[in-house]
């Protein structure tokens, strides 16, 4: 089979897509033939190459990779690929829309509205414990977790706002945070996220090391695990998303599943939560990928 992987892209977590890219890549069985392309969001090249693979995993996250737009260039070439069509990605990457979906599907989202500047001070939900974050894109870039009244970084918030115009204000729910991936033909576990002590899990405590991921979870019972998995199954059909997705959850004091968000394209690095709750379950990078290649030639 021929492969291409494309990594790198065009968003904010170019470096992420190009080291989740090169563990895919490198993971390949060598009975396939392998090529690695660093998009930098042109077309030319794909254009003039993609009639030369069997299939094709664009392991882009973020802009460019999660949003439709690589996705829009293979479908007009009716390429094989790995990962949620166009209009899937497009309707996933905007959390609103997903919201409104999930909600739709009696799916629990945490309270939320999309505001500018100016309705956030004054908006009700703002008054208690919230979360900041855009609408669009992923891997916590640009969010501030349990933000409150008076807030020390209220000047770097206006700042974002201002880079926005607009985004989503979230009721902030207290509880231990998971993820559940989702491989089509395959139940994976759920995995426990815990931060650093007073810490909680963003953009760099997803890279940094020092957040622990415990797989299987040891302060969820296996009852709210079963549920968090059926819930996150419902997820990916109810969005329309294909052979891989991850949804991110809160589990609140009284265990109740808030669904929080959903990645088309989960991480697939060395620190990644995909591969490692893969690896639980016997699979390991070279099993998982050769399982995603099948998944796409099929």
């Amino acid at each position: 089979m021929k492969v291409l992987v494309i990594g790198g892209g065009i968003g904010g977590e170019r470096e992420v897509s190009l080291n989740s890219a090169r563990y895919i890549f490198d993971a390949i069985n060598s009975s396939h033939q392998k090529t690695f392309y660093d998009w930098d969001g042109k077309q030319q090249w794909l254009d003039e190459n993609l009639n030369k693979y069997d299939v094709v995993l664009p392991i882009l996250h973020g802009e460019g990779g999660e949003d439709g737009q690589i996705q829009a260039i293979l479908e007009k070439h009716n390429t094989k690929y790995l990962g949620s069509d166009e209009a899937c990605s497009k309707l996933c990457i905007n959390k609103d829309s997903t919201q409104k979906v999930l909600k739709a599907d009696n799916i629990l989202v945490p309270r939320y509205r999309v505001m500018s500047w100016e309705e956030y001070q004054e908006s009700d939900i703002a008054h208690n414990p919230h979360v900041i974050k855009p609408v669009d894109g992923g891997s916590s870039l640009d969010t501030f977790i349990d933000v409150r009244t008076h807030d020390p970084r209220l000047s770097q918030i206006k700042e974002v706002f201002d880079n926005y115009k607009t985004l989503m204000v979230e009721e902030f729910i207290n509880g231990i945070e998971v993820t559940v991936p989702v491989l089509e033909g395959q139940e994976l576990p759920l995995i426990e996220i815990i931060p650093p002590e007073g810490e909680f899990f963003d953009y760099d405590n997803k890279y940094n090391g020092q957040t622990k991921e415990l797989c299987p979870s040891v302060n969820v019972s296996k009852e709210l695990q079963e549920k968090a998995q059926k819930i996150a199954q419902r997820c990916h059909v109810a969005l329309g998303c294909r052979h891989l997705s991850r949804v991110d959850m809160i589990i609140d004091r009284y265990g109740q599943i808030y669904t929080l968000e959903i990645n088309t394209m989960p991480g697939l690095t060395n620190q990644s939560l995909f591969p490692k709750a893969a690896q639980v379950v016997g699979l390991s990078m070279p099993d998982l990928v050769e399982c995603l290649l099948r998944q796409v030639a099929n």
